[in-house]
Protein backbone atom coordinates (compact mmCIF):
# COMPACT_ATOMS: atom_id res chain seq x y z
CA UNK A 1 0.00 0.00 0.00
CA UNK A 2 1.35 3.42 -0.92
CA UNK A 3 1.99 5.70 2.05
CA UNK A 4 0.04 8.94 1.69
CA UNK A 5 1.95 12.14 2.50
CA UNK A 6 0.52 13.01 5.95
CA UNK A 7 1.52 9.61 7.27
CA UNK A 8 5.10 9.63 6.03
CA UNK A 9 5.94 11.51 9.22
CA UNK A 10 4.68 8.49 11.18
CA UNK A 11 7.13 6.26 9.32
CA UNK A 12 9.90 8.75 10.04
CA UNK A 13 8.92 8.83 13.73
CA UNK A 14 9.08 5.04 13.99
CA UNK A 15 12.58 5.00 12.54
CA UNK A 16 13.71 7.93 14.68
CA UNK A 17 12.44 6.32 17.92
CA UNK A 18 13.99 2.96 17.36
CA UNK A 19 11.83 1.01 14.96
CA UNK A 20 14.51 0.92 12.24
CA UNK A 21 15.31 -2.79 12.24
CA UNK A 22 18.45 -2.29 10.16
CA UNK A 23 19.91 0.27 12.53
CA UNK A 24 18.66 -0.98 15.90
CA UNK A 25 16.64 -4.21 15.94
CA UNK A 26 18.73 -7.22 15.06
CA UNK A 27 15.74 -9.60 15.18
CA UNK A 28 16.89 -11.46 18.29
CA UNK A 29 13.28 -12.31 19.12
CA UNK A 30 13.47 -11.59 22.85
CA UNK A 31 10.30 -9.51 22.51
CA UNK A 32 8.46 -12.58 21.29
CA UNK A 33 9.74 -14.82 24.09
CA UNK A 34 8.30 -12.55 26.81
CA UNK A 35 5.10 -11.44 25.05
CA UNK A 36 2.01 -12.77 26.88
CA UNK A 37 0.26 -13.39 23.57
CA UNK A 38 2.59 -16.30 22.96
CA UNK A 39 1.11 -18.02 25.99
CA UNK A 40 -2.25 -18.24 24.22
CA UNK A 41 -1.57 -18.02 20.47
CA UNK A 42 1.21 -17.32 17.97
CA UNK A 43 2.19 -13.65 17.78
CA UNK A 44 5.35 -11.84 16.73
CA UNK A 45 6.19 -8.31 17.80
CA UNK A 46 9.55 -8.79 16.08
CA UNK A 47 7.76 -9.34 12.76
CA UNK A 48 5.61 -6.21 13.24
CA UNK A 49 8.67 -4.09 14.00
CA UNK A 50 10.40 -5.42 10.90
CA UNK A 51 7.35 -4.72 8.72
CA UNK A 52 7.07 -1.21 10.16
CA UNK A 53 10.63 -0.52 9.13
CA UNK A 54 9.88 -1.31 5.52
CA UNK A 55 6.75 0.80 5.06
CA UNK A 56 3.87 -0.55 7.16
CA UNK A 57 2.28 -2.35 4.26
CA UNK A 58 -0.56 -4.01 6.18
CA UNK A 59 -2.27 -1.61 8.59
CA UNK A 60 -5.53 -3.37 7.81
CA UNK A 61 -4.56 -6.54 9.66
CA UNK A 62 -5.64 -7.33 13.18
CA UNK A 63 -2.12 -7.96 14.52
CA UNK A 64 -1.23 -4.28 14.96
CA UNK A 65 -4.01 -4.01 17.55
CA UNK A 66 -2.92 -6.94 19.71
CA UNK A 67 -0.15 -5.24 21.70
CA UNK A 68 -1.42 -4.53 25.24
CA UNK A 69 1.52 -2.18 25.93
CA UNK A 70 2.33 -4.34 28.95
CA UNK A 71 5.96 -3.22 28.87
CA UNK A 72 7.60 -6.63 28.91
CA UNK A 73 9.36 -6.40 25.55
CA UNK A 74 10.88 -2.88 25.97
CA UNK A 75 12.18 -3.98 29.38
CA UNK A 76 13.94 -7.01 27.85
CA UNK A 77 15.04 -5.48 24.54
CA UNK A 78 18.87 -5.25 24.30
CA UNK A 79 18.72 -2.47 21.70
CA UNK A 80 16.08 -0.12 23.19
CA UNK A 81 13.79 -0.43 20.17
CA UNK A 82 10.79 1.13 22.02
CA UNK A 83 8.17 -1.26 20.72
CA UNK A 84 5.26 0.51 22.42
CA UNK A 85 6.10 3.82 20.73
CA UNK A 86 6.28 1.99 17.42
CA UNK A 87 2.89 0.33 17.86
CA UNK A 88 1.29 3.63 18.84
CA UNK A 89 2.74 5.29 15.75
CA UNK A 90 1.41 2.52 13.49
CA UNK A 91 -2.01 2.78 15.12
CA UNK A 92 -2.04 6.55 14.61
CA UNK A 93 -1.72 5.92 10.92
CA UNK A 94 -4.46 3.27 10.96
CA UNK A 95 -6.72 5.63 12.91
CA UNK A 96 -6.02 8.36 10.36
CA UNK A 97 -7.20 6.04 7.61
CA UNK A 98 -10.18 4.91 9.69
CA UNK A 99 -8.98 1.30 9.65
CA UNK A 100 -10.14 -0.74 12.66
CA UNK A 101 -9.81 -4.48 12.11
CA UNK A 102 -11.62 -7.35 13.78
CA UNK A 103 -12.34 -7.05 17.51
CA UNK A 104 -11.23 -3.41 17.75
CA UNK A 105 -14.09 -2.08 15.59
CA UNK A 106 -15.82 -0.85 18.80
CA UNK A 107 -13.07 1.78 19.07
CA UNK A 108 -15.16 4.01 16.81
CA UNK A 109 -18.07 3.93 19.28
CA UNK A 110 -15.72 4.40 22.22
CA UNK A 111 -14.17 7.47 20.61
CA UNK A 112 -17.63 8.93 20.07
CA UNK A 113 -18.51 8.50 23.74
CA UNK A 114 -15.23 10.02 24.86
CA UNK A 115 -15.64 13.01 22.57
CA UNK A 116 -19.26 13.65 23.52
CA UNK A 117 -19.61 12.65 27.18
CA UNK A 118 -16.00 12.30 28.34
CA UNK A 119 -16.31 8.56 29.00
CA UNK A 120 -16.02 5.41 26.84
CA UNK A 121 -19.52 4.17 27.72
CA UNK A 122 -21.27 7.28 26.32
CA UNK A 123 -23.05 7.61 29.68
CA UNK A 124 -24.50 10.96 30.67
CA UNK A 125 -21.70 13.16 31.97
CA UNK A 126 -24.03 14.46 34.69
CA UNK A 127 -24.17 10.99 36.29
CA UNK A 128 -20.40 10.61 36.63
CA UNK A 129 -20.52 11.20 40.40
CA UNK A 130 -23.58 9.01 41.02
CA UNK A 131 -21.34 6.34 42.59
CA UNK A 132 -20.71 8.72 45.51
CA UNK A 133 -24.33 9.37 46.45
CA UNK A 134 -25.19 8.64 50.06
CA UNK A 135 -21.64 8.18 51.39
CA UNK A 136 -20.79 11.79 52.18
CA UNK A 137 -18.28 12.55 49.43
CA UNK A 138 -17.99 16.29 48.83
CA UNK A 139 -17.18 18.33 45.71
CA UNK A 140 -13.52 19.29 45.57
CA UNK A 141 -12.54 22.65 47.04
CA UNK A 142 -9.18 24.37 46.87
CA UNK A 143 -8.45 23.88 50.57
CA UNK A 144 -8.75 20.08 50.27
CA UNK A 145 -5.54 18.04 50.09
CA UNK A 146 -6.51 15.59 47.34
CA UNK A 147 -8.68 15.48 44.28
CA UNK A 148 -9.89 11.88 44.15
CA UNK A 149 -10.12 10.86 40.48
CA UNK A 150 -11.81 7.43 40.39
CA UNK A 151 -11.58 6.84 36.57
CA UNK A 152 -14.36 6.03 34.10
CA UNK A 153 -14.75 2.40 35.10
CA UNK A 154 -15.03 3.18 38.81
CA UNK A 155 -17.53 5.92 37.96
CA UNK A 156 -19.87 3.92 35.70
CA UNK A 157 -19.26 0.17 35.81
CA UNK A 158 -21.48 -1.55 38.44
CA UNK A 159 -18.66 -3.79 39.74
CA UNK A 160 -16.04 -1.05 39.79
CA UNK A 161 -18.30 1.50 41.50
CA UNK A 162 -17.77 -0.66 44.58
CA UNK A 163 -14.04 0.10 44.37
CA UNK A 164 -14.63 3.86 44.27
CA UNK A 165 -17.04 3.56 47.19
CA UNK A 166 -14.62 1.43 49.22
CA UNK A 167 -11.83 3.91 48.53
CA UNK A 168 -13.93 6.89 49.59
CA UNK A 169 -15.06 5.15 52.78
CA UNK A 170 -11.48 4.26 53.71
CA UNK A 171 -10.32 7.82 53.06
CA UNK A 172 -13.14 9.26 55.15
CA UNK A 173 -12.44 6.92 58.07
CA UNK A 174 -8.76 7.86 57.92
CA UNK A 175 -9.60 11.57 57.99
CA UNK A 176 -8.11 12.31 54.57
CA UNK A 177 -9.17 15.66 53.10
CA UNK A 178 -10.46 14.96 49.60
CA UNK A 179 -13.18 15.78 47.11
CA UNK A 180 -14.28 14.94 43.58
CA UNK A 181 -15.00 16.93 40.43
CA UNK A 182 -17.75 14.65 39.10
CA UNK A 183 -19.15 15.88 35.78
CA UNK A 184 -16.30 18.36 35.37
CA UNK A 185 -13.81 15.56 34.73
CA UNK A 186 -13.12 13.51 31.59
CA UNK A 187 -11.46 10.20 30.95
CA UNK A 188 -7.70 10.62 31.44
CA UNK A 189 -7.24 9.61 27.78
CA UNK A 190 -4.55 6.96 28.30
CA UNK A 191 -6.28 4.06 26.57
CA UNK A 192 -7.57 6.02 23.58
CA UNK A 193 -4.07 7.37 23.07
CA UNK A 194 -2.74 3.80 22.96
CA UNK A 195 -5.22 3.07 20.15
CA UNK A 196 -3.62 5.82 18.07
CA UNK A 197 -6.16 8.61 18.54
CA UNK A 198 -3.75 11.35 19.57
CA UNK A 199 -6.11 14.22 18.80
CA UNK A 200 -8.81 12.91 21.11
CA UNK A 201 -6.26 12.27 23.85
CA UNK A 202 -5.12 15.88 23.63
CA UNK A 203 -8.70 17.13 23.76
CA UNK A 204 -9.48 15.11 26.89
CA UNK A 205 -6.20 16.03 28.54
CA UNK A 206 -6.56 19.75 27.93
CA UNK A 207 -10.12 19.78 29.27
CA UNK A 208 -9.02 17.88 32.38
CA UNK A 209 -6.08 20.17 32.96
CA UNK A 210 -8.30 23.24 32.71
CA UNK A 211 -10.74 21.71 35.21
CA UNK A 212 -7.90 20.85 37.59
CA UNK A 213 -6.28 24.27 37.38
CA UNK A 214 -9.58 26.13 37.69
CA UNK A 215 -10.40 24.12 40.83
CA UNK A 216 -6.98 24.69 42.38
CA UNK A 217 -5.94 21.03 42.32
CA UNK A 218 -2.38 20.26 43.41
CA UNK A 219 -2.54 16.58 44.39
CA UNK A 220 -4.46 13.91 42.49
CA UNK A 221 -5.30 10.57 44.12
CA UNK A 222 -6.23 7.79 41.70
CA UNK A 223 -7.54 4.22 41.76
CA UNK A 224 -6.39 3.39 38.21
CA UNK A 225 -2.73 2.83 37.32
CA UNK A 226 -3.63 4.03 33.83
CA UNK A 227 -4.73 7.40 35.19
CA UNK A 228 -1.63 7.42 37.39
CA UNK A 229 0.68 6.85 34.44
CA UNK A 230 -1.03 9.44 32.28
CA UNK A 231 -1.27 12.25 34.83
CA UNK A 232 2.29 11.67 36.03
CA UNK A 233 4.17 10.85 32.84
CA UNK A 234 2.14 12.21 29.92
CA UNK A 235 0.31 15.35 31.11
CA UNK A 236 3.66 17.13 31.71
CA UNK A 237 3.85 17.44 27.89
CA UNK A 238 1.26 20.19 28.40
CA UNK A 239 3.58 22.03 30.83
CA UNK A 240 1.76 21.03 34.01
CA UNK A 241 3.01 18.92 36.91
CA UNK A 242 0.49 17.70 39.46
CA UNK A 243 1.52 15.51 42.36
CA UNK A 244 -0.02 12.14 41.52
CA UNK A 245 -0.58 9.41 44.10
CA UNK A 246 -2.01 5.94 43.61
CA UNK A 247 -4.23 4.80 46.47
CA UNK A 248 -1.91 1.83 47.10
CA UNK A 249 0.86 4.33 47.88
CA UNK A 250 -1.27 6.30 50.33
CA UNK A 251 -2.59 3.31 52.31
CA UNK A 252 0.74 2.27 53.91
CA UNK A 253 1.41 5.88 54.86
CA UNK A 254 -1.98 6.11 56.58
CA UNK A 255 -1.25 2.87 58.45
CA UNK A 256 2.19 4.11 59.58
CA UNK A 257 0.68 7.40 60.76
CA UNK A 258 -1.93 5.56 62.80
CA UNK A 259 -4.82 6.96 60.79
CA UNK A 260 -5.89 3.53 59.57
CA UNK A 261 -6.60 1.02 62.32
CA UNK A 262 -6.74 -2.53 60.98
CA UNK A 263 -8.49 -4.43 63.75
CA UNK A 264 -10.63 -7.02 62.00
CA UNK A 265 -9.48 -10.58 61.43
CA UNK A 266 -9.03 -11.58 57.76
CA UNK A 267 -8.45 -15.32 57.94
CA UNK A 268 -7.97 -15.92 54.22
CA UNK A 269 -5.12 -16.89 51.92
CA UNK A 270 -4.52 -14.00 49.51
CA UNK A 271 -2.30 -13.41 46.51
CA UNK A 272 -1.55 -10.19 44.66
CA UNK A 273 -1.53 -9.45 40.93
CA UNK A 274 0.83 -6.64 39.83
CA UNK A 275 -0.91 -4.38 37.27
CA UNK A 276 1.43 -3.55 34.38
CA UNK A 277 0.94 0.21 34.66
CA UNK A 278 1.45 0.25 38.42
CA UNK A 279 4.36 -2.17 38.62
CA UNK A 280 6.41 -2.61 35.48
CA UNK A 281 5.73 0.88 34.08
CA UNK A 282 5.94 2.84 37.34
CA UNK A 283 7.85 0.72 39.83
CA UNK A 284 5.17 0.41 42.54
CA UNK A 285 5.59 -3.13 43.87
CA UNK A 286 6.14 -3.00 47.63
CA UNK A 287 3.41 -0.62 48.83
CA UNK A 288 0.40 -2.86 48.06
CA UNK A 289 2.20 -5.90 49.48
CA UNK A 290 3.14 -4.00 52.63
CA UNK A 291 -0.51 -3.09 53.13
CA UNK A 292 -1.76 -6.65 52.70
CA UNK A 293 0.87 -7.98 55.12
CA UNK A 294 -0.43 -5.57 57.78
CA UNK A 295 -3.92 -7.12 57.67
CA UNK A 296 -4.51 -9.28 60.77
CA UNK A 297 -4.87 -12.97 59.98
CA UNK A 298 -4.22 -12.59 56.25
CA UNK A 299 -1.97 -15.27 54.78
CA UNK A 300 -0.06 -13.80 51.84
CA UNK A 301 1.40 -15.85 48.98
CA UNK A 302 3.06 -14.76 45.75
CA UNK A 303 2.03 -15.75 42.26
CA UNK A 304 4.68 -17.57 40.19
CA UNK A 305 5.03 -14.55 37.87
CA UNK A 306 5.24 -11.44 40.04
CA UNK A 307 6.67 -7.93 40.16
CA UNK A 308 8.60 -7.19 36.92
CA UNK A 309 7.64 -10.61 35.56
CA UNK A 310 3.92 -10.17 36.22
CA UNK A 311 1.63 -11.49 33.49
CA UNK A 312 -0.52 -8.80 31.86
CA UNK A 313 -4.29 -9.10 32.39
CA UNK A 314 -4.80 -8.29 28.68
CA UNK A 315 -6.69 -5.01 29.03
CA UNK A 316 -3.95 -2.48 28.29
CA UNK A 317 -3.30 -0.75 24.99
CA UNK A 318 -7.01 -0.02 24.53
CA UNK A 319 -7.95 -3.71 24.54
CA UNK A 320 -10.22 -3.10 27.50
CA UNK A 321 -12.73 -2.12 24.80
CA UNK A 322 -11.95 -4.95 22.38
CA UNK A 323 -13.42 -8.43 22.38
CA UNK A 324 -10.88 -11.16 23.11
CA UNK A 325 -11.70 -14.80 22.47
CA UNK A 326 -12.29 -16.65 25.74
CA UNK A 327 -9.45 -19.09 25.13
CA UNK A 328 -7.03 -16.22 24.38
CA UNK A 329 -7.47 -14.22 27.60
CA UNK A 330 -4.28 -13.72 29.61
CA UNK A 331 -6.43 -13.29 32.70
CA UNK A 332 -7.39 -16.98 32.52
CA UNK A 333 -3.73 -17.80 33.12
CA UNK A 334 -3.65 -15.45 36.10
CA UNK A 335 -6.74 -16.95 37.72
CA UNK A 336 -5.31 -20.46 37.24
CA UNK A 337 -2.05 -19.37 38.86
CA UNK A 338 -3.93 -17.98 41.86
CA UNK A 339 -5.83 -21.26 42.23
CA UNK A 340 -2.59 -23.25 41.96
CA UNK A 341 -0.98 -21.37 44.87
CA UNK A 342 -4.05 -22.06 46.98
CA UNK A 343 -5.32 -18.49 47.21
CA UNK A 344 -8.94 -17.82 48.07
CA UNK A 345 -8.71 -14.18 46.99
CA UNK A 346 -6.89 -12.62 44.05
CA UNK A 347 -6.24 -9.01 44.98
CA UNK A 348 -5.07 -6.25 42.69
CA UNK A 349 -5.06 -2.45 42.44
CA UNK A 350 -6.37 -1.71 38.95
CA UNK A 351 -9.95 -1.42 37.59
CA UNK A 352 -8.91 -2.91 34.25
CA UNK A 353 -7.32 -5.92 35.94
CA UNK A 354 -10.40 -6.47 38.10
CA UNK A 355 -12.58 -6.38 34.97
CA UNK A 356 -10.42 -8.97 33.19
CA UNK A 357 -9.98 -11.25 36.19
CA UNK A 358 -13.69 -11.16 37.07
CA UNK A 359 -14.59 -12.02 33.48
CA UNK A 360 -12.22 -14.97 33.51
CA UNK A 361 -13.41 -16.19 36.89
CA UNK A 362 -17.01 -16.16 35.68
CA UNK A 363 -16.39 -18.12 32.46
CA UNK A 364 -13.94 -20.66 33.88
CA UNK A 365 -15.72 -23.73 35.22
CA UNK A 366 -13.29 -24.32 38.09
CA UNK A 367 -12.90 -20.84 39.63
CA UNK A 368 -15.98 -20.61 41.85
CA UNK A 369 -13.95 -20.76 45.07
CA UNK A 370 -11.79 -17.70 44.39
CA UNK A 371 -12.77 -14.03 44.67
CA UNK A 372 -11.29 -11.00 42.91
CA UNK A 373 -10.92 -7.85 44.99
CA UNK A 374 -9.37 -4.41 44.95
CA UNK A 375 -6.96 -3.71 47.78
CA UNK A 376 -9.26 -1.03 49.21
CA UNK A 377 -12.08 -3.55 49.51
CA UNK A 378 -9.86 -5.73 51.69
CA UNK A 379 -8.87 -2.79 53.90
CA UNK A 380 -12.46 -1.64 54.32
CA UNK A 381 -13.41 -5.06 55.71
CA UNK A 382 -10.87 -4.92 58.54
CA UNK A 383 -11.22 -1.31 59.61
Amino acid sequence: MEIIAPFQEVIDEIKEKGGDAIKYCYQCGKCDTVCPWNKVRKFSMRKLIREATFGISEIEKEEIWRCTTCGKCPERCPRDVKQIDDMMAIRRMATGYGVFAGPVKPYRTVASGLAGQGNPFNEDRKTRAAWAEGIGVKPFKEDMEYLYFPCCYCSYDPRLKKVAQATAKVLKKAGVSFGILGEKENCCGESIRKTGNEDLFKKLAKENIKAFVDAGVKKILVSSPHCYHTFKNEYPMFKVNFEVVHVSELLPQLIRDGKLKLTGEYARKVTYHDPCYLGRHNGIFDDPRDVLKEVPGLEFTELPEARMDSTCCGMGGGRVWAETEKHERFSNIRVDQAIEVGAKELVTACPYCITALEDSRLVMNHADDIEVKDITEVILEVM
